[in-house]
C-alpha cells in the first residue's frame, strides 16, 4: 500500500509540475524588485541612518575627558618676597616641578540647536538615498516591458503560425486524397508539404527566440519560466499624462538636505553653555601656598560663543541659495525631457491604434481573395503555387495586425511606465 500510495503521489506532484503556470506584467515588476541586488541596500541604509541618529543624540550624554601632566618652569612666585613675613616667619616657594591629573565631567545644557541639526541632516540624507534607490529600482520596469512584450509577441506569433500550418496540413491532405484519386499531381501536394515545413522552421526560430528572452525575464525576476509559463496580455488602458516620476520626490528630498543646511547655518553662530565639574590630584593644589601633593575639585557653568561663523555666514547662505536653484534647473530639465519622451510615445499609440483599424480592413480583404482562390484552386483555375500565395498574403495581413497589437499595448505602458502612473 504504501509503495502504490507512494507512486500515486508522485504521479500528482508531476501533474502539478506540468500545468502551466500564469504570470502578470504588474507581477513581473514586483518580482523583479524583489530579486535586484540593490534592494538590499534599503535595510543597510535604515540601518545606518539608525546609528548616525543615535550617536548624534548621545552628545546630549555627560562627556568624560582624563588628563594629566608633568612640568618643570623656570621660576615661580616667591612669597617671601612678595608678602614678606616677620622675624622668624619664613613663607615655603613654589616647587618648579609641578604636577596635575584631572578629570572634567561636561554637560551640555544648550548647543545651538546642533544636535537637533545633526539629526535632521542624518534623516534628510536618509530619505534622499532610498528615494535614489527608488529612482534606480523604477528603471527595472522598463527593461521588464522590453522582455514580457516581447516574449507576447512571439507567443502571438506562433499561435498564427501554428494556425497556417494547420490550413497548410487540411490543404495537403485533401490535395493527397486527390492525387491518390488520380485527380491531382504529386507536385500539389509536395508544394503543400514544403509550406508546412517550411512554418516547421519558422516555428523553431520563434521557440528558440522565446527560449532566449523567457531565460532574460527569469533572471530578472528570479524565477523559472518554462515553456508551461504562460504570460498575461495586459489589458489596454487610458494614458494619463501627469507626471509622477520617482525623480521628482527625489528633487524634493535633495532640498529638504539644502534647508537642514540653512538651519545649521544659524546653529553655528548661536552660544553654547555646559555644566562641568572637574577634579583633579598634584602638586600644587588650589591652595598653592601649602606647595603640597593634594587633591581638589571645581564645578560649574561655562558659556562659548564663536562668532567667526558670522564673516561667512552671508557668502554660505548665498551657496545654498545657488544649489536650490541647481536642483530647480535639474528638475526643470528632467520634466523637458521626460514632456519629449511622452509626445513622442503619445504619437506611438495613435498611430499604432489606427495601423491596426486598417489592419482589419487589410485581412477582410485577404481573407476574401484567400476564399475566391480556393474555390478557384478547387475548379482548377489556378494553380496551387497561386494559392498558397494567397494564402502567404493573408498569413502576413494576420502576422502584421498582432505585430500592431502587441506595439499598441507596449506604447500605452511604455507611456504609463514615463508618467510614473
Amino acid at each position: 500500500m504504501k509503495k502504490y500510495l507512494f507512486i500515486a503521489l508522485s504521479l500528482i506532484y508531476k501533474g502539478s509540475l506540468a500545468q502551466t503556470r500564469v504570470i502578470t506584467l504588474e507581477h513581473c515588476y514586483e518580482l523583479a524588485r524583489q530579486n535586484y541586488p540593490l534592494i538590499k541596500k534599503h535595510d543597510l541604509i535604515s540601518r545606518s541612518s539608525n546609528y548616525s541618529i543615535e550617536n548624534a543624540g548621545k552628545l546630549y550624554l555627560p562627556q568624560f575627558s582624563l588628563s594629566g601632566q608633568a612640568t618643570y618652569q623656570s621660576q615661580t612666585i616667591d612669597f617671601q618676597k612678595a608678602i614678606g613675613g616677620g622675624p622668624g616667619i619664613l613663607l615655603p616657594p613654589l616647587s618648579k616641578d609641578q604636577y596635575k591629573i584631572q578629570a572634567e565631567v561636561n554637560q551640555t545644557i544648550y548647543d545651538g540647536g546642533t544636535v537637533k541639526n545633526q539629526q535632521e541632516m542624518v534623516r534628510a540624507n536618509t530619505a534622499s538615498q532610498q528615494q535614489s534607490l527608488e529612482v534606480s529600482l523604477y528603471e527595472l520596469n522598463d527593461r521588464i516591458n522590453q522582455l514580457y512584450f516581447s516574449i507576447l509577441l512571439i507567443d502571438e506569433q506562433i499561435r498564427q503560425n501554428n494556425t497556417n500550418r494547420d490550413n497548410f496540413q487540411n490543404s495537403a491532405d485533401k490535395a493527397k486524397a486527390a492525387y491518390d484519386n488520380g485527380t491531382a499531381l504529386k507536385s500539389n501536394v509536395d508544394e503543400f508539404l514544403a509550406e508546412i515545413a517550411t512554418t516547421e522552421i519558422v516555428s523553431i526560430d520563434f521557440k528558440s527566440n522565446r527560449k532566449a528572452y523567457s531565460d532574460m525575464l527569469s533572471v530578472f525576476i528570479g524565477q523559472p519560466l518554462g515553456e508551461n509559463t504562460e504570460l498575461v496580455m495586459p489589458p489596454q488602458i487610458v494614458t494619463d499624462p501627469v507626471i509622477r516620476r520617482p525623480e521628482l520626490a527625489l528633487y524634493d528630498l535633495d532640498k529638504k538636505i539644502v534647508d537642514v543646511q540653512e538651519q545649521q547655518l544659524k546653529s553655528n553662530y548661536m552660544p553654547r553653555f555646559d555644566a562641568f565639574v572637574q577634579g583633579a590630584y598634584g602638586r600644587p593644589t588650589l591652595n598653592i601656598i601649602e606647595n603640597e601633593f593634594g587633591p581638589w575639585w571645581i564645578g560649574g557653568v561655562r558659556m562659548v560663543w564663536n562668532l567667526g561663523s558670522l564673516y561667512t555666514i552671508k557668502n554660505n547662505r548665498s551657496n545654498l541659495k545657488i544649489n536650490r536653484e541647481f536642483l530647480d534647473v535639474d528638475k526643470e530639465t528632467f520634466l523637458y525631457n521626460t514632456n519629449l519622451s511622452l509626445n513622442k510615445q503619445s504619437e506611438d499609440v495613435i498611430k499604432y491604434a489606427s495601423l491596426l483599424r486598417q489592419d482589419e480592413t487589410v485581412i477582410s480583404l485577404r481573407s476574401s481573395v484567400a476564399n475566391a482562390a480556393k474555390a478557384q484552386l478547387d475548379n482548377g483555375v489556378i494553380t496551387v503555387h497561386d494559392y498558397i500565395s494567397k494564402m502567404n498574403e493573408e498569413n502576413l495581413a494576420r502576422q502584421t495586425k498582432i505585430l500592431h497589437s502587441i506595439q499598441l499595448i507596449q506604447a500605452q505602458y511604455q507611456y504609463k511606465n514615463t508618467t510614473g502612473n
